[in-house]
């Protein structure tokens, strides 16, 4: 078998996750694509928008990174 320097790729089969939010978040998230649109020339759907939005929330949030990275090494740090 060859050696290559990039590893077996992760699965990436999306999982459908289904959510209610407040009336109040979903309209701040329709704002979003608007402005999404405007700044980009390019619509996009909530439902697109959101998992990206997501990965850049936890990508931000070092506490979570800290505690993901504690969690992943077997001892908790909470």
């Amino acid at each position: 078998m060859a050696e290559l320097r990039l590893g077996k790729l992760p699965d990436r089969t999306p999982i459908k996750l289904a959510i209610a939010i407040p009336p109040d978040l979903k309209a701040a998230l329709d704002d979003y694509a608007v402005v999404y649109r405007s700044t980009y020339g390019q619509e996009e759907s909530v439902s697109d928008l959101i998992p990206a939005m997501l990965i850049q929330f936890l990508a931000g949030d070092r506490g979570f990174a800290k505690a993901r990275e504690a969690l992943r090494a077997g001892r908790d740090d909470r």
